[in-house]
Order: C-alpha cells, then sequence, then structure tokens
C-alpha cells in the first residue's frame, strides 16, 4: 500500500443544543466558528474542524472501559506543564467544569474537562515532537 492516513481532520461531537454549545465552544475554549446550522456547526479548534451535530439527549463522545469507568475519546495537547496549569486556572476561573492535575504515571500530566453535554476531553501538557517541530515551537 504506497497511501497511508496523513492527520485526523475532523472530530465529532454529539450536542442537544447547537446554539448554546457552539457558544460554549467560542467562548470558553476559544473556538473560532466556521459555519452553523440548525442541526450543526463547525469550529476551527485545536488545529481540527470540530462538527458539534445535533444529538438526542444522553449522547457523548465518552465510553466506558473495560473495567467500567468512562473514558473520553480526545486528547488535547499544551506546551508544557506551565501550560497545562495555567489552562487549569483558566478553565476553572471561566467555570468549566474540570478534574484535578494527575500524574498518571507516563511523562506529562494531564486533566479532564467536559463541555455542556457532559462530553469529556482530556488535556496534556506534552506537546508532540511532529507538531512541535513543523510549527517551530520551542519547549
Amino acid at each position: 500500500m504506497s497511501e497511508k492516513l496523513l492527520r485526523v481532520g475532523t472530530t465529532y461531537i454529539p450536542v442537544t443544543n447547537v446554539d448554546l454549545s457552539s457558544e460554549w465552544y467560542i467562548h470558553k475554549l476559544d473556538a473560532e466558528l466556521s459555519y452553523k446550522d440548525e442541526d450543526k456547526a463547525i469550529l476551527n479548534l485545536a488545529n481540527q474542524s470540530i462538527f458539534l451535530v445535533k444529538s438526542k439527549e444522553n449522547q457523548s463522545a465518552n465510553f466506558i472501559d473495560v473495567y467500567g469507568e468512562e473514558r473520553f475519546s480526545l486528547t488535547f495537547e499544551v506546551n508544557g506543564l506551565e501550560a497545562l496549569e495555567t489552562l487549569h486556572k483558566d478553565f476553572i476561573d471561566n467555570g468549566i467544569r474540570v478534574g484535578t492535575i494527575e500524574n498518571r504515571g507516563h511523562s506529562g500530566r494531564n486533566f479532564v474537562f467536559y463541555d455542556l453535554d457532559g462530553n469529556k476531553f482530556d488535556v496534556w501538557s506534552e506537546l508532540s515532537p511532529v507538531f512541535r517541530e513543523k510549527y517551530f515551537i520551542s519547549q
């Protein structure tokens, strides 16, 4: 096979109210709105397209692992522990539901946060070396 997958271009997130959710993502996470209608909003966030798709209630992108723990399906990256700690504080100050900063036994630290519909996301303090190199980001 000569071709390969190059990147994740779009992530779809279920929401019950496209208007409220898109405003939340714009104001709380600094996303940029590209398009919106009654069924979806397309946002630019973290170098990716995020589609907020109108869904039935009690839907989320979360899943339960084999140990019965609710898991997230998406991890955002920041550039270092100081950036992680600052973002964690900013999220708390902005009324975003967040977990504590955790040491999960691998490099860096993480915390989780939730959107209005309970979609759970992770933030990691370690920026991908490929992304860092491509965008000339120093540590």
